[in-house]
Protein backbone atom coordinates (compact mmCIF):
# COMPACT_ATOMS: atom_id res chain seq x y z
CA UNK A 1 0.00 0.00 0.00
CA UNK A 2 0.98 3.64 -0.83
CA UNK A 3 3.32 5.26 2.46
CA UNK A 4 1.41 8.08 4.29
CA UNK A 5 2.77 10.74 1.66
CA UNK A 6 1.54 9.25 -1.00
CA UNK A 7 -1.94 8.86 0.60
CA UNK A 8 -1.61 12.43 1.23
CA UNK A 9 -0.70 13.54 -2.11
CA UNK A 10 -3.58 11.73 -3.64
CA UNK A 11 -6.14 12.86 -1.02
CA UNK A 12 -5.15 16.23 -2.37
CA UNK A 13 -5.38 15.65 -5.90
CA UNK A 14 -8.93 13.51 -5.48
CA UNK A 15 -10.82 14.37 -2.20
CA UNK A 16 -9.81 18.20 -1.76
CA UNK A 17 -10.72 18.68 -5.45
CA UNK A 18 -13.99 17.13 -5.11
CA UNK A 19 -14.89 18.91 -1.78
CA UNK A 20 -13.86 22.16 -3.56
CA UNK A 21 -16.11 21.26 -7.18
CA UNK A 22 -19.11 20.59 -5.25
CA UNK A 23 -18.39 23.40 -3.23
CA UNK A 24 -19.17 25.52 -5.91
CA UNK A 25 -21.94 23.47 -7.08
CA UNK A 26 -23.91 24.99 -3.82
CA UNK A 27 -22.64 27.98 -4.27
CA UNK A 28 -23.75 28.31 -7.51
CA UNK A 29 -27.08 26.69 -6.50
CA UNK A 30 -27.17 23.61 -8.91
CA UNK A 31 -26.65 21.35 -6.00
CA UNK A 32 -28.92 20.84 -2.88
CA UNK A 33 -28.58 18.17 -0.64
CA UNK A 34 -31.09 16.69 1.51
CA UNK A 35 -30.92 17.85 5.54
CA UNK A 36 -29.48 14.89 6.87
CA UNK A 37 -26.95 14.42 4.25
CA UNK A 38 -23.25 15.53 4.63
CA UNK A 39 -20.82 15.51 1.54
CA UNK A 40 -18.08 15.92 4.03
CA UNK A 41 -18.62 12.90 5.90
CA UNK A 42 -19.69 10.59 3.21
CA UNK A 43 -16.60 11.39 1.25
CA UNK A 44 -14.82 10.58 4.45
CA UNK A 45 -16.14 7.29 4.52
CA UNK A 46 -15.37 6.99 0.86
CA UNK A 47 -11.85 7.70 1.74
CA UNK A 48 -11.69 5.13 4.16
CA UNK A 49 -13.12 2.38 1.95
CA UNK A 50 -11.14 3.17 -1.17
CA UNK A 51 -7.76 2.51 1.25
CA UNK A 52 -9.04 -1.18 1.30
CA UNK A 53 -10.17 -1.44 -1.94
CA UNK A 54 -8.42 -3.57 -4.22
CA UNK A 55 -8.07 -4.29 -7.95
CA UNK A 56 -9.04 -8.10 -9.41
CA UNK A 57 -7.12 -11.29 -10.02
CA UNK A 58 -5.37 -9.92 -13.08
CA UNK A 59 -3.61 -7.17 -11.43
CA UNK A 60 -2.87 -9.33 -8.19
CA UNK A 61 -5.37 -7.75 -5.81
CA UNK A 62 -3.32 -4.48 -5.78
CA UNK A 63 -4.73 -1.47 -4.01
CA UNK A 64 -7.29 0.76 -6.18
CA UNK A 65 -5.32 3.84 -5.43
CA UNK A 66 -1.81 2.19 -6.56
CA UNK A 67 -3.51 0.94 -9.29
CA UNK A 68 -6.50 3.62 -10.91
CA UNK A 69 -5.94 7.25 -12.02
CA UNK A 70 -6.54 9.89 -9.98
CA UNK A 71 -8.72 11.49 -12.37
CA UNK A 72 -10.49 8.27 -11.91
CA UNK A 73 -11.14 8.19 -8.51
CA UNK A 74 -11.89 11.96 -8.44
CA UNK A 75 -14.99 11.20 -10.85
CA UNK A 76 -16.22 8.38 -8.78
CA UNK A 77 -16.22 10.22 -5.65
CA UNK A 78 -17.89 13.25 -7.33
CA UNK A 79 -20.71 10.76 -8.86
CA UNK A 80 -21.22 9.28 -5.48
CA UNK A 81 -21.96 12.84 -4.28
CA UNK A 82 -23.58 14.63 -6.26
CA UNK A 83 -26.06 11.95 -6.26
CA UNK A 84 -26.17 12.28 -2.27
CA UNK A 85 -25.22 8.92 -1.71
CA UNK A 86 -23.07 6.93 0.88
CA UNK A 87 -20.98 4.05 0.52
CA UNK A 88 -21.36 3.07 4.46
CA UNK A 89 -25.53 2.97 3.96
CA UNK A 90 -25.08 -0.01 0.95
CA UNK A 91 -25.87 3.08 -1.61
CA UNK A 92 -23.07 1.76 -3.58
CA UNK A 93 -19.63 0.45 -3.94
CA UNK A 94 -16.14 1.36 -5.52
CA UNK A 95 -15.31 -0.80 -8.71
CA UNK A 96 -11.80 -1.15 -10.56
CA UNK A 97 -11.91 -1.96 -13.83
CA UNK A 98 -8.20 -2.12 -14.92
CA UNK A 99 -6.67 1.39 -13.90
CA UNK A 100 -10.25 3.07 -13.99
CA UNK A 101 -12.32 3.47 -10.43
CA UNK A 102 -15.82 3.27 -10.81
CA UNK A 103 -18.43 4.29 -8.01
CA UNK A 104 -21.61 1.20 -8.55
CA UNK A 105 -24.95 2.22 -7.23
CA UNK A 106 -26.51 -0.35 -5.26
CA UNK A 107 -30.22 -0.37 -6.11
CA UNK A 108 -30.31 0.97 -2.36
CA UNK A 109 -28.53 3.49 -3.71
CA UNK A 110 -30.86 4.11 -7.65
CA UNK A 111 -33.86 3.89 -4.83
CA UNK A 112 -32.60 6.95 -3.19
CA UNK A 113 -31.73 8.90 -6.20
CA UNK A 114 -34.98 8.32 -7.36
CA UNK A 115 -36.81 9.56 -4.20
CA UNK A 116 -34.83 12.05 -4.16
CA UNK A 117 -35.29 13.90 -7.03
CA UNK A 118 -39.53 12.82 -8.37
CA UNK A 119 -40.21 13.24 -4.92
CA UNK A 120 -41.40 9.88 -4.81
CA UNK A 121 -43.09 8.38 -1.05
CA UNK A 122 -41.92 4.79 -1.69
CA UNK A 123 -40.50 2.41 -4.20
CA UNK A 124 -41.75 -1.63 -3.48
CA UNK A 125 -40.62 -4.38 -5.61
CA UNK A 126 -42.39 -8.23 -5.91
CA UNK A 127 -41.35 -11.54 -7.14
CA UNK A 128 -43.88 -13.21 -9.37
CA UNK A 129 -44.00 -16.96 -8.70
CA UNK A 130 -45.56 -19.68 -10.94
CA UNK A 131 -49.24 -20.01 -10.06
CA UNK A 132 -49.74 -16.60 -8.76
CA UNK A 133 -52.81 -14.54 -10.32
CA UNK A 134 -51.80 -11.52 -12.07
CA UNK A 135 -53.87 -8.99 -13.20
CA UNK A 136 -53.98 -5.62 -14.82
CA UNK A 137 -54.36 -3.01 -17.24
CA UNK A 138 -52.73 -0.70 -20.11
CA UNK A 139 -53.67 2.52 -20.33
CA UNK A 140 -51.93 4.74 -22.91
CA UNK A 141 -49.20 2.58 -22.93
CA UNK A 142 -48.83 1.96 -19.05
CA UNK A 143 -49.30 -0.77 -16.48
CA UNK A 144 -52.37 0.48 -14.23
CA UNK A 145 -53.96 -1.24 -11.56
CA UNK A 146 -51.91 -4.16 -11.00
CA UNK A 147 -53.18 -6.86 -9.00
CA UNK A 148 -50.92 -9.55 -7.68
CA UNK A 149 -52.42 -12.58 -5.78
CA UNK A 150 -49.83 -15.04 -4.26
CA UNK A 151 -50.05 -18.09 -2.27
CA UNK A 152 -47.33 -19.51 0.15
CA UNK A 153 -46.75 -22.80 -1.54
CA UNK A 154 -45.61 -20.88 -4.52
CA UNK A 155 -42.39 -18.96 -3.14
CA UNK A 156 -39.52 -20.93 -4.63
CA UNK A 157 -36.94 -19.07 -6.82
CA UNK A 158 -37.44 -22.33 -8.95
CA UNK A 159 -40.98 -21.17 -9.74
CA UNK A 160 -39.73 -17.52 -10.24
CA UNK A 161 -41.18 -16.02 -13.79
CA UNK A 162 -41.17 -12.49 -13.17
CA UNK A 163 -40.42 -9.60 -10.88
CA UNK A 164 -42.79 -5.75 -10.82
CA UNK A 165 -41.71 -2.46 -9.11
CA UNK A 166 -44.13 0.10 -8.23
CA UNK A 167 -43.08 3.64 -7.58
CA UNK A 168 -45.72 5.54 -5.18
CA UNK A 169 -45.59 9.25 -5.59
CA UNK A 170 -48.88 9.26 -3.28
CA UNK A 171 -52.39 10.49 -4.48
CA UNK A 172 -52.76 7.37 -6.63
CA UNK A 173 -50.18 8.13 -8.79
CA UNK A 174 -48.29 5.50 -9.40
CA UNK A 175 -45.52 4.07 -12.38
CA UNK A 176 -45.42 0.48 -12.62
CA UNK A 177 -42.44 -1.65 -14.53
CA UNK A 178 -43.15 -5.56 -14.94
CA UNK A 179 -40.61 -8.08 -16.35
CA UNK A 180 -40.64 -11.45 -17.67
CA UNK A 181 -37.97 -13.84 -16.41
CA UNK A 182 -36.91 -13.93 -19.86
CA UNK A 183 -36.30 -10.21 -19.41
CA UNK A 184 -34.76 -10.47 -16.22
CA UNK A 185 -32.48 -12.83 -18.11
CA UNK A 186 -31.75 -10.80 -20.95
CA UNK A 187 -30.58 -8.35 -18.40
CA UNK A 188 -28.30 -10.73 -16.38
CA UNK A 189 -26.72 -12.23 -19.48
CA UNK A 190 -24.64 -8.43 -19.94
CA UNK A 191 -22.85 -9.90 -16.29
CA UNK A 192 -19.07 -10.37 -16.66
CA UNK A 193 -20.36 -13.58 -14.95
CA UNK A 194 -22.49 -14.93 -17.81
CA UNK A 195 -21.44 -17.07 -20.50
CA UNK A 196 -21.69 -16.20 -23.75
CA UNK A 197 -24.10 -19.33 -24.99
CA UNK A 198 -25.29 -19.66 -21.22
CA UNK A 199 -29.59 -19.22 -21.31
CA UNK A 200 -29.90 -19.54 -17.22
CA UNK A 201 -28.73 -19.12 -13.92
CA UNK A 202 -25.40 -21.05 -13.03
CA UNK A 203 -26.24 -23.21 -9.95
CA UNK A 204 -24.64 -22.11 -6.75
CA UNK A 205 -23.85 -18.42 -8.84
CA UNK A 206 -25.16 -14.95 -7.08
CA UNK A 207 -28.29 -14.69 -10.00
CA UNK A 208 -29.08 -18.64 -8.76
CA UNK A 209 -28.32 -18.41 -4.57
CA UNK A 210 -30.24 -14.91 -4.89
CA UNK A 211 -32.47 -15.14 -7.37
CA UNK A 212 -35.15 -13.39 -6.23
CA UNK A 213 -33.40 -10.18 -4.98
CA UNK A 214 -31.62 -10.44 -8.09
CA UNK A 215 -34.74 -10.13 -9.74
CA UNK A 216 -36.17 -6.96 -7.86
CA UNK A 217 -32.89 -5.64 -8.19
CA UNK A 218 -32.79 -5.53 -11.69
CA UNK A 219 -37.04 -4.30 -12.62
CA UNK A 220 -35.54 -1.88 -9.58
CA UNK A 221 -32.93 -0.57 -11.68
CA UNK A 222 -34.89 -0.21 -15.42
CA UNK A 223 -38.23 1.59 -13.33
CA UNK A 224 -35.99 3.85 -11.44
CA UNK A 225 -33.95 4.62 -14.78
CA UNK A 226 -36.93 4.62 -17.32
CA UNK A 227 -38.75 6.76 -14.97
CA UNK A 228 -35.89 9.36 -14.41
CA UNK A 229 -34.91 9.28 -18.18
CA UNK A 230 -38.59 9.74 -19.53
CA UNK A 231 -38.69 13.13 -17.16
CA UNK A 232 -37.65 16.32 -18.29
CA UNK A 233 -35.51 17.63 -15.38
CA UNK A 234 -32.19 18.27 -16.43
CA UNK A 235 -30.63 18.62 -13.05
CA UNK A 236 -26.90 18.29 -12.09
CA UNK A 237 -27.88 14.62 -10.22
CA UNK A 238 -29.57 13.08 -12.96
CA UNK A 239 -26.65 13.95 -15.23
CA UNK A 240 -24.27 12.43 -13.19
CA UNK A 241 -26.98 9.71 -13.03
CA UNK A 242 -26.66 8.94 -16.18
CA UNK A 243 -22.57 9.84 -16.58
CA UNK A 244 -21.99 6.91 -13.87
CA UNK A 245 -23.22 4.52 -16.35
CA UNK A 246 -21.52 5.95 -19.01
CA UNK A 247 -18.17 6.05 -17.09
CA UNK A 248 -19.04 2.55 -15.75
CA UNK A 249 -19.50 0.74 -19.40
CA UNK A 250 -16.37 2.35 -20.69
CA UNK A 251 -14.52 0.96 -18.11
CA UNK A 252 -15.46 -2.07 -18.52
CA UNK A 253 -15.03 -1.96 -22.14
CA UNK A 254 -11.54 -0.88 -21.46
CA UNK A 255 -11.04 -3.85 -19.28
CA UNK A 256 -12.51 -6.28 -22.27
CA UNK A 257 -10.04 -5.27 -24.79
CA UNK A 258 -6.82 -5.58 -22.08
CA UNK A 259 -8.09 -9.14 -20.82
CA UNK A 260 -8.72 -10.81 -24.14
CA UNK A 261 -5.90 -9.07 -25.87
CA UNK A 262 -4.12 -11.85 -28.31
CA UNK A 263 -6.29 -14.40 -26.33
CA UNK A 264 -9.63 -14.79 -28.55
CA UNK A 265 -9.18 -15.21 -32.05
CA UNK A 266 -12.06 -15.21 -34.98
CA UNK A 267 -12.66 -18.71 -36.22
CA UNK A 268 -10.95 -19.21 -39.87
CA UNK A 269 -11.51 -22.08 -42.31
CA UNK A 270 -7.47 -23.06 -42.29
CA UNK A 271 -8.74 -25.68 -44.81
CA UNK A 272 -8.94 -23.07 -47.67
CA UNK A 273 -5.48 -21.73 -46.99
CA UNK A 274 -4.13 -25.44 -47.49
CA UNK A 275 -5.48 -25.71 -50.73
CA UNK A 276 -4.14 -22.11 -52.33
CA UNK A 277 -0.60 -23.75 -51.44
CA UNK A 278 -1.58 -27.03 -52.21
CA UNK A 279 -2.20 -25.35 -56.06
CA UNK A 280 0.66 -23.00 -55.54
CA UNK A 281 2.92 -26.11 -55.50
CA UNK A 282 1.77 -28.02 -58.66
CA UNK A 283 2.28 -24.70 -60.71
CA UNK A 284 6.12 -24.82 -59.93
CA UNK A 285 9.05 -26.80 -61.28
CA UNK A 286 11.48 -25.38 -58.91
CA UNK A 287 10.44 -27.25 -55.51
CA UNK A 288 13.27 -26.12 -52.82
CA UNK A 289 12.61 -22.35 -53.58
CA UNK A 290 9.06 -22.63 -53.85
CA UNK A 291 8.87 -24.53 -50.40
CA UNK A 292 10.60 -21.71 -48.67
CA UNK A 293 7.68 -18.94 -50.20
CA UNK A 294 4.87 -20.93 -49.52
CA UNK A 295 5.88 -21.49 -45.91
CA UNK A 296 6.29 -17.91 -45.16
CA UNK A 297 3.37 -16.96 -47.06
CA UNK A 298 1.54 -19.35 -44.73
CA UNK A 299 3.28 -18.37 -41.69
CA UNK A 300 2.07 -14.41 -43.06
CA UNK A 301 -1.06 -15.77 -43.67
CA UNK A 302 -1.18 -17.22 -39.73
CA UNK A 303 0.23 -14.13 -38.06
CA UNK A 304 -2.50 -12.38 -39.96
CA UNK A 305 -5.51 -14.24 -38.50
CA UNK A 306 -3.96 -14.09 -34.81
CA UNK A 307 -3.68 -10.46 -34.99
CA UNK A 308 -7.30 -10.71 -34.83
CA UNK A 309 -9.27 -11.10 -32.08
CA UNK A 310 -13.25 -10.69 -30.97
CA UNK A 311 -14.41 -9.88 -27.25
CA UNK A 312 -17.41 -11.49 -25.11
CA UNK A 313 -20.72 -9.85 -24.65
CA UNK A 314 -20.48 -6.21 -22.76
CA UNK A 315 -20.43 -6.86 -18.77
CA UNK A 316 -22.73 -4.78 -16.93
CA UNK A 317 -22.32 -6.30 -13.20
CA UNK A 318 -20.31 -5.59 -10.82
CA UNK A 319 -19.91 -9.14 -9.08
CA UNK A 320 -21.82 -7.81 -5.27
CA UNK A 321 -25.27 -9.22 -4.85
CA UNK A 322 -27.22 -6.23 -4.48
Amino acid sequence: MANQNQLALIKKDTVDVVATKVKQFQEAGELHFPANYSPENAMKSAWLILQETKSGKQDGYRPALEVCTKDSVANALLDMVVQGLNPNKNQGYFIVYGHQLAFQRSYFGTMTVTKRVTGAKNIDAAVIYEGDEVDYEMVNGRIKNLSHKQKFGNINKENVIGAYCIIDFGNDDVYTELMTIDEIRQAWSQSQMWGKEQKQERKGSTHDNFKQEMAKKTVINRACKRYLNSSDDSSLVIDHFNKQDERIAEAQAQQEISENANKDYIDVEYSEVQEESQQKSEQTVEAAPEKETESNAEQSQEQQVQSQMTLDEKAADNGVPF
